[in-house]
């Protein structure tokens, strides 16, 4: 049985080959450390999972969820209520919101919605896999566009050549980024709306992060910006403000038409979400935010400590404004080896797990990525595992 050709086309998930790697390392007894995937460690909000066990258990939430249930116009309402909240924008509940099954699950989708065999997407590189992953399985035509530290992770508009314009259909765009940590102004978000409204293109924007941010930042949304939703969308999700990841709950907010054919694409393939995980998410989102602000305060306090620590050891890392990551270039003993190389040999020697900077793309290479998803205790016990491997002899 040979498997499609577009399939042919993407490269194995990275974290199944990390997989590998741990397994390979667990069976020899080795203690992993695991700082590769962005799987929040904190349980969810207590309040949050209360609400799902008490829905849980009225048999009336059993069943098949439809758009027009009540509990799905709640839940878009409270999405439109948290959305204005926050970002200070009205939302048509009923036309500019979306639920999706995880943001993962909308990004995928709405490549499949759009793309023809030969209509390109435009993609910052390096990236979230499934921002070039979906284009790949929908048959689209990826077009990277580089990023990295001289222009500050974000991509070069004015240097995407006419031809490729003239066929490109979408943008996708995602600040505060993952894997880079960069953040972005209203005056780039102004830059790309209007880029993307000259041109015809589909502006998407995946803004898993927006409340993970530092030191008086506050991440924008690109529907702030006037004119946006005649092109733009925008994904959001639960897993990491709330501890929602295995959860899979998220939405998408914006442009009627774009989110109108999103939903007929998903309405092919899977059939809604849980109606106690909506309700869930009510509660999530119009609930008490201390929670949100705790966890934030948690992750602030792991990135001083794991960027001190680093440079302590001789590894300078940048000091990140938003996400829970570390974007790291390979420390220079190593300079020789790619990211995959490193990370197996970090896996292998000493059992700490990061992301090769290879997984989110090809100008990711030289870089690895930290997830600082486990207590300061575990966080200096990897720093003290990586100082042997920076000490060894080569």
């Amino acid at each position: 049985m040979d498997e499609a050709n577009r399939m042919k086309r993407l490269p194995r998930y990275l974290f199944s080959i990390i997989d590998d790697l741990k397994k390979e390392a667990r069976d020899r007894g080795v203690d992993i450390i695991d700082l590769g995937m962005g799987n929040p460690d904190q349980p969810t909000p207590g309040h949050i999972v209360d609400e799902l066990c008490e829905r849980a258990r009225d048999p009336e939430n059993h069943g098949y969820s439809r758009s027009i249930d009540s509990v799905e116009c709640s839940l878009r309402e409270a999405i439109a209520k948290w959305y204005g909240a926050k970002f200070g924008v009205h939302l048509d509940p009923d036309s500019e919101v979306l639920p999706l099954i995880g943001s993962k699950e909308g990004i995928a989708h709405i490549s499949l919605a759009f793309l023809n065999s030969d209509d390109i997407a435009l993609v910052p590189n390096p990236a979230y896999p499934v921002h070039f992953n979906g284009v790949l399985i929908a048959g689209g035509i990826l077009h990277n566009l580089p990023i990295n530290e001289e222009n500050h992770f974000l991509p070069d508009l004015d240097s995407i050549p006419l031809d490729i314009l003239e066929r490109a259909k979408m943008m996708f765009l995602s600040y505060p980024n993952n894997p880079t940590t960069a953040v972005a102004t209203k005056g780039f978000f102004n830059k790309a709306v209007s880029f993307a409204k000259k041109h015809r293109i589909m502006l998407i924007h995946d803004l898993a992060y927006s409340d993970i941010v530092f030191d008086g930042y506050e991440a924008p949304s690109i529907l702030q910006i006037d004119g946006s939703r005649e092109i733009a969308v925008e994904f959001h999700t639960l897993s990491k403000s709330y501890n929602m990841a295995g959860w899979r709950i998220g939405f998408a907010v914006g442009n009627a038409g774009i989110l109108k054919s999103l939903a007929k694409t998903k309405g092919y393939i899977d059939f809604g979400l849980f109606k106690p995980i909506q309700y869930a998410a009510i509660r999530a989102l119009t609930g008490p935010q201390g929670c949100v602000r705790k966890q934030v305060e948690t992750y602030k306090k792991r990135r001083d400590f794991m960027v001190d620590a680093l440079a302590n050891i001789g590894w300078n890392v940048p000091m990140p404004r938003a996400t829970f990551y570390l974007w790291a270039r390979i420390p220079d003993k190593y300079s020789a080896l790619t990211s995959m190389e490193f990370v197996s040999l970090l896996i292998r020697e000493v059992g700490v797990v990061l992301a090769p900077g290879t997984g989110f793309g090809e100008y990711g290479e030289g870089f690895v990525r930290f997830a600082l998803v486990e207590g300061e205790d575990r966080l200096a016990e990897a720093v003290e595992r990586i100082k042997t491997i920076l000490e060894m002899e080569v």
